[in-house]
This record gives C-alpha cells, sequence and structure tokens, in this order.
C-alpha cells in the first residue's frame, strides 16, 4: 500500500465570537484534525482603557475599569479603589469593608457562574448553560437593587461607596444562600460528574504547575494546576482575615492535575467557598455611613502604588503614577485574563481541534480585560 501523507495545513479560527470567548483570532497549524500550534492573536477590541485614564479624574477613572472584565466588575473598581486609597492614606469604615467583601463574592458567583455555564455550553450541554444564567440573574437583581447597575455598577468608590445597602438586601443574600447551594448539588450531577463531560475534559489541556507560575496565570488556571495561591489569603485585604474558607486547588481526580476539568472544578467549588463567605458576612456588617470617609477632593500627593485583589479570573492589579494633580499621570493595568491567555500555546499543542474549544473555555478569558 502507498504511504499516506499529511501537509500541515494553516487556518484562522476567529476572532468571531462564539467558541472564542470573544473578538480572539488564534492561529492555527493542523495535521488532520491534531493541533501542532496555536497561537493567539488580539487587538480587535480597541479599549483603551490606559490611555484614557489619563484624560480622567481618578474618580473619573471607575467607569471605565468596569468595562475592562465586564463580568466581574466590582472586582475590577476593588483594585483600583484600594490603590488610590492607599496613595490618599485613608482608611475607610468597617462597614464598606464589610459590604465590599459581599458584593465581590456576589460577583465572583455570577462570574463562574458563565464561566461553567459557557465551558458546558463548549462541551455540547446546553441545558447547564440556561440553568447558570438564571441563576445569575439573581446575584444581578441583588446588584440591581442596590446601585441600579445590573452590569457595569460604578458602586466602589474612592473612601467609600455609591449608595448603602436597601432595607431587605440582607434578607435577599440569605434567601439567594439557601436557594444556590443545592442549585450547585444539582449541577455537579448535571454536568460536572457526567461521564461524556469528564470524558471531554479529563488529561485535556494539561497545565503543569511551574509553567503556570512562570507564565504569570493566577486564580482558578493557577489552582486548577495544584498551586495554593489565592491574595484572599496569601495577601490578604479588607476583611478577609476574619473570615473561614478553604483555598480550592486542582487534585487531578478525573485525570491529570491541571486539565480542563480541575480548572472548571476549582470554579464550582469555589462559589460554595464564596457562600461561606457570605454566611459569616452578612450577619455580621458593622454599623456606619458608607460616605463618611469619601474624600471633597481626590488629589493624591506626587507618588505611586502597586494595588491588586483576587479576581473571578485571578490577581488583578494596577500601578498607578500619581503627579499630584487631579488626573493620574499613569495608569498601568494587569489583566488575568491576558496572563492565562498567555499558556494556550503551551496547552494545546498534540490535541485535536475540537480540544482546543474546551481548552480555551477553560481559561475563562473576557477579551475586554486583555485588549484594556
Amino acid at each position: 500500500m502507498p504511504e499516506m501523507r499529511t501537509e500541515e495545513m494553516t487556518i484562522n479560527m476567529g476572532p468571531q465570537h462564539p467558541s472564542t470567548h470573544g473578538v480572539l483570532r488564534l492561529k492555527l497549524k493542523l495535521n488532520g484534525e491534531i493541533v501542532n500550534e496555536a497561537v493567539p492573536y488580539m487587538g480587535y477590541l480597541h479599549r483603551c482603557f490606559e490611555k484614557h485614564a489619563e484624560a480622567m479624574t481618578y474618580p473619573q477613572v471607575i467607569p471605565y475599569t468596569d468595562r475592562m472584565d465586564y463580568l466581574n466588575a466590582i472586582s475590577n473598581e476593588w483594585s483600583y479603589v484600594l490603590g488610590v486609597e492607599k496613595l490618599l492614606d485613608i482608611q475607610v469604615p468597617e462597614r464598606v469593608e464589610y459590604i465590599r467583601v459581599i458584593m465581590a463574592e456576589l460577583q465572583r458567583i455570577a462570574s463562574h457562574l458563565v464561566a461553567v455555564g459557557t465551558f458546558g455550553n463548549d462541551s455540547g450541554a446546553m441545558t447547564p448553560f440556561l440553568y447558570c444564567f438564571m441563576d445569575r440573574e439573581k446575584v444581578l437583581e441583588l446588584f440591581e437593587m442596590t446601585c441600579g447597575a445590573r452590569l457595569l455598577y460604578n458602586y466602589f468608590w474612592i473612601g467609600g461607596l455609591s449608595h448603602d445597602i436597601p432595607e431587605g438586601f440582607q434578607k435577599k443574600v440569605k434567601d439567594f444562600i439557601k436557594y444556590f447551594r443545592p442549585r450547585i448539588d444539582m449541577l455537579n450531577n448535571l454536568l460536572s460528574f457526567n461521564k461524556i463531560f469528564i470524558e471531554r475534559t479529563a488529561n485535556i489541556g494539561v497545565l503543569p504547575a511551574d509553567v503556570a507560575i512562570n507564565a504569570g496565570t493566577s486564580g482558578p488556571v493557577l489552582r486548577g494546576s495544584g498551586v495554593d495561591w489565592d491574595l484572599r489569603k496569601n495577601d490578604a485585604y479588607s476583611v478577609y482575615h476574619k473570615f473561614d474558607f478553604d483555598v480550592v486547588v486542582g487534585k487531578g481526580e478525573m485525570g491529570s492535575v491541571g486539565d480542563c476539568w480541575d480548572r472548571y472544578m476549582v470554579r464550582m467549588r469555589e462559589m460554595e467557598e464564596s457562600l461561606k463567605i457570605l454566611e459569616q458576612a452578612i450577619d455580621n456588617i458593622p454599623e456606619g455611613d458608607v460616605k463618611a470617609a469619601l474624600p471633597k477632593k481626590v488629589k493624591p500627593p506626587v507618588g505611586e502604588v502597586y494595588s491588586r485583589t483576587e479576581t473571578p479570573k485571578g490577581e488583578t492589579a494596577y500601578y498607578i503614577i500619581s503627579n499630584g494633580t487631579p488626573y493620574p499621570f499613569r495608569i498601568k493595568a494587569r489583566s488575568a485574563s491576558f496572563c492565562n491567555l498567555s499558556v494556550i500555546t503551551q496547552i494545546t499543542e498534540g490535541y485535536m481541534l475540537a480540544d482546543l474549544v474546551l481548552i480555551l473555555g477553560s481559561l475563562d478569558i473576557v477579551l475586554g480585560c486583555i485588549d484594556r
């Protein structure tokens, strides 16, 4: 029989939104359906956050942080206002700290529900996607009743909050906790431990711990590789030190440590830990005025600061340089999605084209944050 010969084929995947989780282009070199190389190309969204920030006053920058990772606006704001508060040497009231933690954990659940739902959709499971978005709606209703916005909030202000929590908010959060805990079990039964889903995701896109660390990955992508690193514990900020919760890491239960299933499962279990934090925080919110520490004019002294928080996708940070005017001289944003995407070339080689969609989905990227 004559020898079968194949040729390497170069194709573009994207920059359409479905399957690429935003306007991302992947340049693929394929041998049949086997991926020899996948190179990401960004720059199709033109967010220009850092340049915009130079022409805005410090408070005016906050709505622009919302629009980076628009599924995680609250946590983007927190990293930024923490930095400016350090420059101004502002100590916010404890009531503000508690409310910020509650809102950030609700945002973590909402963001992970999108990640989990769309990842299920990437694997061919449509029903979990619908359930996840239905549950996320309940979180968005809590944001809406507090500050009037469902996606982009401008809620964390420098020195405080734009609004105090409304009457009935605490009860609604408790109702959500009671409702959502069994929903996590339902999602696990429906998707996480589904035989077909496990076969599609276990031992796929394995990211070794040393590669994850060297690439600067963070969040569930890093913890999925078995690395116990969470800024809420390792570099504690706000009042996180007052709460008892566990850092979830990948253990290779269904395959190899650091595979797609591990990254997915870290997000599932982190939602349970967020519920633990909410339970501890919601009944212990101190009294106080959430606007008591708001400065009349935000004009930091000359200096620079680096501030970071543990957002749903990983470490989001800002390096802020002040020249003593009401306008920042320079703001550099560190995007968790950007660093997490950087490993795509290393963890896709040798897998099939259909696996590539799942590997990309397991990284949970948002292009608004990457093209900042």
